[in-house]
């Protein structure tokens, strides 16, 4: 393990990424403290994003929109436009990518570069250029906080240190320094729940958490996350974990026009195929097709075993299955707020083998085909020309192409 003696790691982090891109993309917006809404609603949704005008007049992720109005009545409430958000992004990318190389994107709205020797010399002065690219090509209203550091993870936490369009530079030799006015809950990897683990460990304060011992944070997290924690915390550089693929999945809150049985189950089959899509797009097959319901007051979920395949018929036969099962367990009046629905334990296709527990292998190995046919079709349009059944998305449309924090979404998620 390694401990670099200077800084070598650029952290860029876009300061409200998705309202920022709606004021910059629609004049009439700019200056105005705007929320970004799953669809065009008045009541029964909330606010997934918002610009720092929002924030500062007590505007939060996950408030509800009738809060949102109460604490800001001036705010302008935009449905998300993901497809607006994925040409951003890429533009976004080109532009960094003329100052430094990005090693990693980490999200739609984060990135990490290898910092250069010039770089280092002068981190101030790449910070600038970098800024100014973003504002000569894009305009005002796109802008994002930039720390530096020895590792990917103290980067990330100097570009949280000053927001929004702030840059912060920790260098080894000032730690812990500034990270002592922080508090531990401030840091990537710990969570309300961690943050419980720890008081109850009598480790409450950052300058608690620098001193404990790398195998105490590892018996408190479980695993050897929590040793990783320790030694990139020092300022150690942590190689990351491979990792691999679990799930194919999308999830959808629904409108409350959308909440009753039928049109849920159009909008859940209209995001299996889309599931379904990109696990063929990624060469995987899935064994296990999961469904999750999220009703006002209660709960519903389940899986089915599919059998090494990744076929539309095959994955929505098990949504219909799983669905009627749902259906004759809840009140016919249920109200169906959000639904996600998955395929996983996967196994490249390469890998395939015959399943003894699925019925009529030569049939499932001709939906594959038909699948396969439907993609390429699709594929030479760039758009949803053929899909098994009706292919009428929910209001807001963007079904399967919604706001990705966690990943950048493929244009094929948009058709």
């Amino acid at each position: 393990m390694r401990k670099p003696t200077t800084i070598e790691r650029l952290f860029l982090d876009f300061d409200g990424f998705f309202a920022g891109v709606e004021e910059q993309a629609r004049p009439r917006l700019r200056g105005k403290p705007i929320g970004v809404t799953p669809f065009e609603t008045n009541t029964g949704t909330c606010v997934i994003a918002a610009n720092q005008a929002a924030k500062t007049r007590g505007v939060k992720t996950g408030m509800s929109v009738t809060e949102a109005r109460r604490v800001c009545p001036s705010i302008e409430l935009v449905p998300q436009s993901p497809d607006l958000y994925e040409r951003a992004h890429r533009k976004l990318c080109l532009l960094v990518e003329q100052e430094i190389p990005i090693d990693v994107i980490c999200s739609i709205d984060e990135m990490c570069c290898r910092l250069e020797p010039k770089d280092i010399a002068n981190p101030q002065a790449l910070s600038d250029r970098i800024k100014a690219r973003i504002k000569a090509n894009i305009g005002d209203y796109i802008t994002c906080s930039i720390g530096m550091a020895p590792n990917l993870q103290l980067a990330k936490i100097a570009a949280e240190m000053d927001k929004p369009n702030g840059f912060t530079v920790l260098h080894p030799q000032d730690l812990p320094g500034r990270l002592l006015g922080l508090q531990i809950s401030d840091f990537p990897g710990i969570g309300s729940g961690m943050k419980t683990r720890l008081i109850d460990a009598n480790i409450t304060t950052v300058e608690d958490l620098w001193n404990t011992q790398p195998k105490h944070l590892r018996a408190l997290w479980g695993n050897v996350t929590g040793e990783r924690f320790w030694y990139a915390l020092h300022g150690y550089e942590i190689q990351a974990e491979h990792t691999q693929r679990a799930m194919f999945g999308h999830g959808r809150v629904l409108p409350p026009d959308w909440r009753d049985f039928d049109n849920a189950f159009n909008a859940a089959r209209l995001l299996t195929i889309k599931a379904a899509r990109r696990l063929r797009r990624e060469s995987f097959l899935a064994n296990t097709f999961g469904l999750w319901l999220r009703l006002k007051d209660d709960r519903w979920s389940g899986d089915m075993h599919i059998g090494a395949a990744n076929d539309d018929q095959a994955a929505i036969r098990a949504l219909t299955t799983l669905w009627q099962k749902a259906q004759s367990e809840l009140p016919q009046t249920a109200r169906i707020k959000r639904f996600y629905v998955a395929l996983y334990h996967l196994q490249p296709a390469a890998a395939e083998q015959f399943d003894m527990f699925t019925k009529n292998d030569a049939q499932r190995k001709k939906w594959a085909s038909v699948s396969t046919a439907i993609d390429e079709l699709n594929q030479r349009n760039a758009k949803t020309l053929v899909s098994m059944g009706p292919w009428t998305p929910p209001p807001g449309g963007y079904a399967g192409g919604k706001i990705a924090f966690g990943r950048v979404p493929d244009m094929e998620d948009f058709w």
